[in-house]
């Protein structure tokens, strides 16, 4: 397979055409090779117009959706970023070619190894990748002025919004009454109001992001 050119075919026929101009993810999108963050027998399949399950609760967005949910978290040149359950460091890998510094937590050592070789192979210094509980974030690094979930969640990430810098951006998909949502929620003192930007495809929250079930008497 000429991975090159499904890489040039997704961002044209998925990316492009749905209103993500920002030619910084575009050219990020093109050239980073998203088939080394997914299993050998799923490579021939991460550039077809489907989310992709490669580990128990990880997977890798649609391209549409993945790069309208990166557009929305507005990331600048200057911004540090956490990315939460980073898997094997796809989302992590973009991020870090648009910020200054990118800190990732993922709960599985071994996709947290597998992202940190994964960003070594392809040359990132500016992205360093800890084993812990994503829900928890990484208080200890921030403030951030950027959070990025590449999944669904159920309910505000009350504990993550608090590590965000004022001004700060947290992108999700939130999933609310059977629809999801990818938008930001965005810091203002002690306020976070969540702004959505484009209907998802996505409805598997991710782990540690699902809202418990209410029982009714």
């Amino acid at each position: 397979m000429n991975y090159e050119a499904a890489r040039r075919h997704m961002v044209e026929s998925q990316v492009r055409p749905n209103d993500v101009t920002d030619l910084r993810i575009q050219r990020a999108m093109e050239t980073i090779p998203r088939e080394i963050f997914a299993p050998p027998e799923l490579r021939d399949q991460v550039y077809v117009e489907r989310e992709i399950e490669y580990a128990p609760g990880r997977r890798l967005l649609r391209a549409r959706d993945f790069s309208k949910l990166i557009d929305a978290a507005d990331i600048r040149a200057s911004d540090v970023v956490l990315n939460v359950a980073c898997g094997s460091g796809y989302s992590t890998s973009i991020l870090a070619s648009l910020a200054e510094m990118v800190v990732s937590v993922e709960s599985d050592e071994s996709l947290a190894a597998a992202a940190q070789d994964n960003l070594n192979t392809l040359g990132f210094s500016n992205a360093a990748v800890i084993t812990g509980d994503p829900a928890a974030g990484a208080a200890g690094q921030g403030p951030f002025d950027v959070i990025f979930i590449g999944g669904v969640i159920e309910a505000k990430p009350d504990a993550l919004i608090g590590q965000l810098s004022e001004g700060g951006r947290l992108a999700a998909i939130l999933r609310e009454d059977g629809v999801s949502r990818g938008g930001v929620f965005l810091k203002s003192g002690a306020a976070a109001p969540f702004s959505p930007q484009f209907d998802a495809a996505s409805s598997a929250a991710l782990p540690g992001f699902i809202r418990p079930k209410e029982f009714v008497f």
